[in-house]
C-alpha cells in the first residue's frame, strides 16, 4: 500500500519539552483518539536502531482511513505483538516469513545477516533487514534462529546473541539438524534418541553447544533432517557431481523447505518453553532409493552415474510422530515420491 497524506490545519510549530509531559492527559481529551496516538508514538515512544519496514506508511499529520486497532498494532518504533525477528534470512527463513505473514498481517518481520549483500532482496520480500551488529533498542516476541554454522567462529555466541533481542513473550526458536543423533547403523531414532556425547565430534560439538544456549535460555529447538526443494537440496547435488564417492545404501531423511517452515511456525505459536523437536517426514531413503526416484520422474535433465562409495558411514532412520502429535502438525509432502508426482 501506497503513503496516506493529506492536509491539515494544524501546526505542530516544535517538540514538546520533557516538562509538557504532564499535559499528555489533557491532550486526551482534546484530539481524536487516533491523533492523540499519532501525537504520543511519534514525540514520547523510544524507536528501535532498526529500520523499519511497515507495509502502511503514514504522515505525520494524517489518520485519515487508518484505525484506532491499526495504529497500535503496526505504529513505527512500536514492536506489535506478533512481530517476528528471523536471524539467518535464507531459504529456509524467507519461507518462515510468507507463511508468517499470511497468518500474521500487518505484523513487521525483521532479518538478521552476516553481510548486507541481500538485503535488497529482503526488502523486497518485505522484511526488513539489518546486520548481525545492530542492536535494537527493543525486543521482538518471536524470534527464529535459521543460521548455520558454517560462516561464524562462535556459533553458540551468536544463539546467544540472538536470544537478547527475545523478549521471552511469545517463543524463541532454533533450527538444529539431526545430526546429534547417535545412530550410524541405519537403526531407528526419535526424538529421545540419545545424542553424541560432547567431545567425540566438533561438528556435533557446535549444534549440541548451540541448542544447550537456546534451551537455556527457555527457547526451543528444532532439529531438521536434510532440506530440499525442486532446485536445492541432497539429490540435486549428486544431479551436479554426477559420480559420487560414498555408498548407497546409507539412509537420509528428507523433510521440504516449506513443510520445515510450517512446522517451525506452529511450534512458535505454540509457546512452548525449553523443547526439543523434530523434523522430518517419516519416509526414510537410501541415497540409491532417491537417485532411482529422481530418474524414474523424468523431471531433470541431467544423467546420474552412481554411488562408488563402500567404507562410510550408514545412517538412521528418523521418526517424528512424537512431534507431530503434540505440535499437530503434518507434512504438505509426506514423502520425496509424492513431491516428484509418484505412485509409492
Amino acid at each position: 500500500m501506497g503513503t496516506i497524506a493529506c492536509c491539515t490545519t494544524t501546526k505542530v510549530s516544535r517538540s514538546p519539552r520533557l516538562s509538557e509531559l504532564s499535559s499528555l492527559p489533557a491532550l486526551s481529551l482534546i484530539l481524536p483518539r487516533a491523533s492523540f496516538l499519532l501525537f504520543r508514538n511519534l514525540y514520547f515512544t523510544p524507536r528501535p536502531r532498526l529500520r523499519m519496514a511497515s507495509p502502511l506508511q503514514v504522515s505525520a499529520s494524517s489518520t485519515v482511513g487508518v484505525s484506532q486497532e491499526g495504529l497500535e498494532d503496526s505504529s513505527p518504533g512500536l514492536v506489535g505483538e506478533n512481530d517476528l525477528l528471523i536471524v539467518g534470512p535464507g531459504v529456509l527463513g524467507r519461507m518462515v516469513a510468507e507463511q508468517w505473514r499470511k497468518e500474521h498481517p500487518g505484523c513487521q518481520i525483521f532479518g538478521q545477516t552476516m553481510t548486507t549483500d541481500h538485503h535488497d532482496e529482503l526488502i523486497k520480500l518485505g522484511i526488513d533487514p539489518s546486520l548481525r551488529e545492530t542492536r535494537a533498542t527493543q525486543q521482538f516476541p518471536y524470534v527464529i534462529f535459521c543460521a548455520p554454522p558454517s560462516r561464524t567462529v562462535d556459533y553458540p555466541g551468536d544463539v546467544r546473541l540472538a536470544a537478547s533481542n527475545w523478549n521471552g513473550k511469545g517463543s524463541f526458536l532454533f533450527t538444529s539438524s539431526s545430526a546429534p543423533y547417535d545412530c550410524y547403523d541405519n537403526g531407528s531414532c526419535d526424538e529421545d534418541s540419545p545424542v553424541v556425547p560432547i567431545g567425540r565430534s566438533p561438528r556435533t560439538d557446535v549444534l549440541l553447544k548451540a541448542e544447550s544456549v537456546a534451551l537455556e535460555i527457555g527457547g526451543c529447538v528444532l532439529r531438521l533432517s536434510a532440506l530440499y526443494k525442486a532446485d536445492k537440496g541432497a539429490h540435486v547435488y549428486w544431479l551436479e557431481k554426477g559420480s559420487v564417492e560414498v555408498r548407497p545404501d546409507h539412509i537420509l531423511n528428507l523433510i521440504h523447505y516449506e513443510d520445515a517452515a510450517s512446522l517451525s511456525i506452529a511450534i512458535l505459536k505454540k509457546k512452548f518453553r525449553g523443547r526439543i523437536f523434530l523434523g522430518c517426514d517419516n519416509h526414510p531413503l537410501s541415497r540409491q532409493e532417491i537417485m532411482d526416484l529422481v530418474i524414474k520422474s523424468g523431471k531433470f535433465s541431467k544423467k546420474f552415474e552412481g554411488f562408488t562409495g563402500t567404507n562410510d558411514p550408514l545412517g538412521k532412520r528418523l521418526n517424528n510422530s512424537k512431534t507431530r502429535a503434540e505440535i499437530g502438525w503434518e507434512p504438505k509432502y509426506p514423502s520425496f515420491a509424492q513431491f516428484l508426482g509418484l505412485q509409492e
